[in-house]
């Protein structure tokens, strides 16, 4: 018997939830109908909103008819890691299609860009309304070490993408940060399935120290990275004059991309090294 669930669509989270489907939904219907195109970021533009949308409604329907509970997930921990990643994919369309495809008398792809940046606003505030707080009782992904290793696989997957486009496997160094880009997303994709999938227990040691230890492996094959990256792909690599002209073809832009991320990543998992060991040394003690 299905009972029906009000307080799904009441709660602030559920406002904020029926919002964000409006606004990914405005986004996507002023992008398809005002033009098409087979450039690639086009097309994850238009897969963000359409993607966010479909599990937005789907999280709003199973919860208003109390069907959440009767699946056999951590649906905290689902709720908590798709808002984070709505966050960041949202966020990242609404940078790409603001500086490729809106012009000053596209008003419809401005509106477009606009209605994004919002829903990106509401998606980061459903993040905070479902973050867990300092002594609360929740699922990993809902705490900040939970978060970032959403953000860290996420970043990983922007990095995988500009990949695509360099020819790494000419040089060892560049396969050496393939290699640590692949491992470190790899267990964080295990972390958050694992999770999700209530299968913690698997785990052969207990699941904080498996994360200490990885994090900090993380930190140090990181590092490396950071170093190996920028040195083998711009060293004696001075930006081509034609990026100016065709931005979209530049293959320079992309080593660029790939070091910033690479940088930024290094701080997220120190960042989470540092509220691991909080949340094991720390906070089981008091």
């Amino acid at each position: 018997m299905v009972t029906l669930d009000i307080r799904a669509l009441t709660t602030p989270v559920g406002i904020v939830r029926i919002v964000e489907v409006i606004l990914t939904c405005i986004s996507f219907s002023l992008a398809a109908s005002v033009a098409s195109s087979k450039d690639s970021f086009w097309t994850l533009c238009l897969f963000t909103w359409c993607f966010c949308f479909v599990v937005t409604i789907l999280i709003l329907l199973l919860e208003f008819l109390s069907l959440s509970s009767k699946l056999p997930i951590s649906w905290d921990d689902f709720t908590t890691a798709f808002a984070m990643l709505a966050t960041l994919m949202v966020l990242s369309a609404s940078i790409i299609f603001a500086n490729y495809f809106t012009c000053s008398s596209c008003s419809e792809l401005i509106a477009a860009c606009v209605t994004s940046f919002l829903a990106f606003i509401l998606y980061a505030t459903e993040v905070g309304l479902t973050r867990a707080r300092p002594g609360e009782i929740s699922g990993f992904l809902s705490t900040v070490p939970g978060l970032l290793k959403v953000l860290e696989a996420y970043v990983a997957c922007i990095i995988f993408v500009c990949l695509q486009y360099v020819p790494y496997k000419y040089f060892p160094g560049l396969q050496w940060c393939v290699a640590v880009y692949s491992i470190c997303f790899i267990f964080a994709l295990l972390v958050i399935i694992f999770t999700i999938g209530r299968l913690l227990s698997l785990f052969p040691a207990p699941f904080d120290k498996v994360l200490i230890v990885c994090n900090v492996l993380a930190v140090l094959m990181y590092i490396t990275a950071m170093v190996i990256w920028p040195y083998y792909s711009l060293k004696d690599n001075p930006r081509p004059s034609t990026c100016n002209q065709f931005p979209h073809l530049c293959l320079w832009n992309l080593l660029v991309v790939i070091t910033f991320m690479t940088c930024f990543n290094l701080i997220a998992y120190i960042v989470d090294t540092f509220y691991s060991f909080r949340l094991v040394f720390f906070m089981s003690r008091t």
